[in-house]
């Protein structure tokens, strides 16, 4: 017997619907890329994604059809989500800081038909437009006043061309399960991997991000997303925020510590996102300026391993609660947030920052595992590790256009990581499989390693790497990038780890670097670094 309760489908424009018909009066203020700040409306952004879905359905967009944005967090880039899915159409966000030539196998792969694109990318894809046979057309989020000459195929300011459409336009109707959104992960082997979200996927994730234990997002919220749209999903909060009536503050292309400050304090925002590479440019930003905050008191910190120091300076020194996020692309992609449970809500003083340091438990709609390698399950007690499995209706179950199978047996996806999870539920990333370093027959967190050496004074990055060694198969090797006017030594380094970790988890070297190399993601590019010291030779002992 089935229940007697309406089937009320899953789809994305139904949150902007939602956020016009309750909070429509609720502001979404942008850095325009033209310099500007622009202050609209949910029922602004709302009446403009009903132009974006009438124009895209008048050039016979069809239903399933990829429309690529490669842009900035504005408002305009907020409605062409809601028009395209609205259309029928999946939204595809490419990553501009990935190289030319994985952008155009990207956009090749989805078969987009067209490209929104901000000002600043229109040399990008110039360079690249003659590799693009699938695209019929360029959209530039500006206006007519600003649109500059391009040889770009019928290329029109995006202003200009919703402007020849009325918004009479009714929503089309699709089944939930249909594809609403297009990300490809850069953190894979070989050519990107595209991940498919569905608009019910969407819906049910945003629903479980906005909850008090995960980015407690509600209408007294202003949030500001430092993590691009572009950036696996944009961690849901372009729909998390319209659909709890939150303000929505888009920081545009300038992602610098005094710009980032500059619209935490002009808007009063409560709580912001952003990957660790942002929050350091912002708290060296603070220590030079001598500047503190007056309305902001979360800061959600995701991406990459967020530093022990990083979340005490936070914490100490700002008044600021951090919570430490995981997740990836394939997950839609919140995975954990490490707030605080009940069992855990005494702790205090180191007890309580080891506890932060860990990535957190998930939300309702996320279950996990961790695997040896023979598949056998291992214990939650904090200190074995495995390899991290996850499963959920908002968590892939295959790559776009590709036959390989991405789950096991019970339907859970590898992620890659190496995890322990604690009796109370809390799970620590201590490394990427690939990552590990294996020394004599054991594992050596290489993220551990990072987080214990950024504390040291005078260090503004660290990065561990495996270098082969004759006798234990890999030891770590210590990367450093020094902070402005600071020095700091090999020894003051090595001293500042002693006794704080295993003695044969001490990197056996530390080399000191100008710049640690990125992903597109703006992770640590482990692959790069291994590269750079190929012909590195640990000192002899």
């Amino acid at each position: 017997m089935l229940g007697l309760m309406q089937d009320w489908p899953l789809l994305i424009p139904k949150i902007i619907d939602h956020a016009e018909r309750q909070h429509g009066t609720r502001e979404v203020v942008s850095r325009s890329v033209e310099g500007p700040i622009h202050r609209t409306t949910y029922a602004g952004v709302r009446a403009r994604a009903l132009k974006v879905a009438q124009r895209l359905a008048g050039e016979g967009v069809r239903e399933g059809d990829r429309i690529a944005t490669l842009a900035w967090n504005t408002w305009r880039h907020l409605e062409s989500w809601y028009g395209i899915t609205g259309a029928g159409a999946v939204y595809h966000t490419v990553n501009p800081r990935l190289f030319p030539d994985q952008i155009v196998w990207i956009i090749n792969h989805a078969e987009d038909r067209m490209v929104m694109t901000d000002l600043t990318f229109i040399p990008l894809l110039e360079a690249i437009a003659d590799k693009l046979p699938t695209v019929e057309r360029y959209i530039v989020f500006t206006d007519g006043a600003h649109m500059p000459a391009t040889k770009l195929k019928n290329a029109i300011a995006y202003e200009d061309w919703i402007a020849g459409v009325d918004g009479d336009f009714r929503w089309k109707e699709v089944d939930e399960r249909a594809a609403a959104g297009l990300c490809y992960t850069s953190g894979t082997t070989g050519n990107p991997k595209g991940v498919l979200y569905s608009h019910r996927s969407n819906v049910l994730h945003s629903l479980c991000a906005s909850s008090g234990d995960c980015l407690s997002i509600g209408s007294k919220t202003t949030i500001l997303p430092v993590v691009p749209l572009f950036h696996a999903n944009s961690w849901s909060i372009a729909f998390s925020a319209p659909m709890m009536g939150a303000k929505l503050v888009m920081p545009g292309a300038k992602l610098d510590g005094a710009s980032v400050y500059e619209l935490l304090e002009s808007e009063g925002v409560t709580c912001t996102a952003g990957v660790p590479t942002v929050w350091a440019m912002l708290l060296h930003y603070l220590e030079q300026e001598k500047k503190t905050f007056s309305t902001l008191k979360r800061l959600v910190v995701g991406g990459s391993a967020a530093p022990r120091a990083m979340i005490e300076a936070f914490e100490k020194n700002y008044g600021i609660e951090v919570l430490h996020a995981w997740g990836m692309t394939e997950m839609s992609p919140l995975g954990t947030v490490c707030s605080i449970k009940h069992s855990v809500e005494d702790l205090q003083g180191e007890a309580l920052y080891d506890l932060k340091t860990k990535q957190g438990f998930p939300p309702f709609l996320i279950e996990m595992k961790i695997e040896d390698d023979s598949g056998k399950e291992l214990p939650w007690d904090g200190k074995t590790f495995g390899r991290l499995k996850v499963a959920g209706p908002a968590v892939a179950k295959a790559y776009f256009r590709s036959d390989d199978p991405i789950l096991d047996d019970e339907g859970f996806f590898d992620t890659g990581d190496v995890a322990t999870i604690d009796a109370n539920g809390y799970m620590s990333i201590t490394d990427r499989s690939k990552d590990v370093i294996k020394s004599g027959g054991e594992w050596i967190s290489s993220i551990d390693l990072e987080n214990l050496a950024v504390g040291c004074p005078g260090v503004a990055e660290a990065a561990v790497i495996g270098v082969v060694h004759p006798k234990w198969d890999e030891r770590p090797l210590l990367i450093i990038v020094q902070k402005p006017g600071s020095e700091v030594s090999r020894e003051a380094l090595l001293a500042h780890m002693s006794g704080k970790i295993a003695k044969w988890w001490m990197p056996d070297d530390v080399q000191f670097v100008q710049e640690i190399p990125h992903t597109a993601a703006g992770k640590i590019n482990k692959v790069k670094l291994r590269e750079m010291f190929a012909a590195y030779t640990l000192p002899a002992t």
